[in-house]
């Protein structure tokens, strides 16, 4: 075996926790939530409000997940009716910084993107 031979079966071991921890921060209302909760404690209703096109249903089953993967804390006020803020981890404070950087690397590369799969598809096309 070469120096330069990868074991594919070795790095997708090593892959394997960080893609579960991916799945479970890119799905399609997380980043949402993420990125509304930053701003600080935030009840469950301006999170309905903010992300749009969420269900109360879906907006509850993601929260339930980003809190048990340690991503919010939820915080139940004594009062009545009861009080529900939502704040976001140091760990995820961390992943939102880091999601702003992604965020920005796409703005700053989506037209070269773009420009380099509409000249594949003109010499695979053809």
């Amino acid at each position: 075996m070469s120096r330069s031979h990868i074991d594919v079966s070795v790095l997708a071991g090593e892959a394997c926790p960080v893609s579960e921890v991916l799945d479970h921060v890119s799905g399609k209302w997380s980043i949402g939530i993420l990125v509304a909760a930053a701003q600080g404690p935030v009840r469950f209703t301006e999170l309905e409000r903010s992300i749009t096109g969420i269900s109360r249903r879906m907006l509850t089953l993601n929260l339930r997940k980003l809190e048990r993967d340690g991503l919010l804390v939820r915080t139940v006020h004594p009062v009545v009716p009861p009080k529900v803020e939502y704040t976001l981890t140091e760990m995820a404070r961390e992943l939102h910084k880091a999601l702003l950087e992604l965020t920005d690397w796409a703005e700053r590369h989506g037209s070269t993107v773009a420009a380099a799969q509409a000249a594949y598809d003109r010499e695979h096309n053809e």
